[in-house]
């Protein structure tokens, strides 16, 4: 627990405070089309966590690069393996959030860190991770909505 409070500590020391006037809108310009046709990113992968802060239910998924790419040829020297996604909701009506600005910073097992802005990507937002290494990896996600509200989130997904 003590590593996780380093860890956190160190991810707000590092990340530059979140300016609302910043918040983009990804819903209709700025987001990437992934080309998974008509099911959504978040019908693939397991949920890693899920957790409602302050009125917003955030659900993080990640999935194999393979599983992520299904139907498209995979990059040459790609070093990523897994992609992260993170959808948000209005934890009272389900309606989704998809403004904002998102960061994520990986901890793995071997110490290894890594972070990433995640980008809007239909309807959630997302990014690609090397977790190549199995075992522990500390996921760590600050974000701020179209609210101007700094959130933050963190949980442990292992790779086995």
């Amino acid at each position: 627990m003590k590593k996780m409070t380093v860890l956190i500590a160190a991810l707000f020391a590092i990340a530059a405070p979140l300016a609302s006037s910043a918040a983009m809108d990804h819903s209709d310009h700025g987001s990437m089309d992934m080309g998974h046709g008509n099911h959504s990113m978040m019908d693939m992968g397991d949920i890693a966590h899920q957790e409602v802060m302050d009125g917003v239910k955030a659900t993080f998924k990640v999935m194999s690069m393979k599983e992520h790419m299904k139907g498209m040829e995979m990059p040459k020297g790609m070093k990523e393996t897994h992609h992260l996604a993170v959808e948000f909701q209005d934890a009272k009506t389900g309606k989704a959030l998809t403004e904002g600005e998102v960061k994520v910073k990986v901890q793995g097992p071997d110490k290894v860190e890594q972070t990433k802005d995640l980008m809007g990507m239909q309807g959630h937002f997302g990014a690609d991770f090397d977790l190549s290494k199995k075992g522990k990896y500390g996921v760590m996600c600050k974000f701020q909505l179209k609210d101007g509200k700094v959130r933050n989130a963190k949980f442990w997904y292992t790779v086995k």
